[in-house]
């Protein structure tokens, strides 16, 4: 069994330890590649598509006259001077390349969003807490992206994480197969489950997909596995489900599920560099969440649930 799983590859953009917001105790966090929905807010926007990606940080360039390298590493010329010595990259040849030019940068201006991993390796990472995780009640959470699109890899990644005894957890946004949902809870520990709108046309409108399939998982995870403890979430931004009636449509759906907990998650601006990185624009703008405001969403929920409402610090 480990044989087969522990050489199984996929494509992870980050592993990131001692994650506290993930899941239960201290965690380590492997990001995935990878996600059907298009959501304006993503704070990940590296982590959509399922290959990897070029990112420029211009901050740490030191400019073609001191250096250089990236410009003689580029097999297709598609690196060139721009003004004020600042670089300018035609990404049209990215997705064709193993990108030297990342390679060839002293300074990590330029870096690849996504490598293939065996699950073997990413584990090999994740052991090395195992003394926070056996104190804490902490793990191994899969997020991404949606961690389940690239099902086979993340499922392998579960299975033998709970051979080597790591408690698992996953972040889904649930747009994936049933199939797939079923083979992953069978190694989990914890779910952290997006519900983001209950009107599917909204839904679509703002992430590219209906929530049709993504309720019907829900529904699968609470119902078939009695004995998985489920975190559902929703992150609250401004123009799309920042309105009581959104927020009561959703406590109204969780209501009979009486063991999951609920958390309201503020919509930030965190991701925002990452768009600058890929040169791509920010889909939100400059629009905030006002805090007041989510305060008063925060009451409507614990009118509906009660003590299931967990309360972001």
């Amino acid at each position: 069994m480990c044989q087969d799983d522990c050489q199984r590859q996929g494509m992870v953009f980050n592993v990131q330890k001692y994650s506290v917001h993930d899941g239960p105790g201290i965690r380590t966090i492997v990001f995935l590649k990878g996600c059907s929905l298009s959501c304006r807010w993503c704070s990940n926007p590296e982590s959509q598509q399922r290959e990897p990606e070029l990112a420029f940080n211009a901050g740490r360039c030191l400019g073609v006259s001191k250096c250089g390298h990236c410009i003689v590493a580029c097999p297709y010329g598609s690196i060139t001077l721009g003004e004020d010595d600042k670089l300018r990259i035609d990404r049209s040849h990215c997705t064709a390349c193993h990108m030297p030019c990342a390679d060839a940068c002293p300074a990590q201006g330029l870096l690849v969003y996504g490598k293939q991993r065996t699950v073997d390796d990413v584990l090999n990472v994740v052991e090395q807490d195992m003394a926070f995780y056996a104190r804490s009640g902490g793990g191994l959470t899969l997020s991404g992206g949606e961690p389940l699109l690239q099902g086979e890899f993340a499922v392998a990644l579960l299975r033998e994480a709970r051979a080597r005894r790591i408690k698992t957890a996953v972040e889904t946004c649930g747009m994936v197969s049933a199939e797939t949902v079923r083979a992953a809870a069978e190694y989990l520990n914890y779910v952290l489950f997006d519900i983001k709108h209950m009107d599917s046309a909204e839904h679509e409108a703002q992430t590219g997909l209906s929530n049709r399939h993504i309720l019907e998982n829900f529904r699968i995870l609470a119902e078939e596995f009695p004995d998985l403890p489920i975190l559902a979430r929703t992150p609250i931004i401004p123009g799309f489900n920042d309105s009581e009636q959104a927020v009561t449509a959703i406590a109204q759906f969780l209501k009979p599920y009486d063991r999951v907990e609920y958390e309201m998650l503020p919509y930030h601006r965190l991701g925002t560099q990452k768009y600058q990185f890929l040169d791509r624009p920010v889909p939100m703008g400059e629009v905030k969440l006002d805090a007041e405001h989510m305060n008063r969403l925060q009451a409507v929920a614990q009118s509906i649930l009660g003590q299931r409402v967990r309360v972001p610090h």
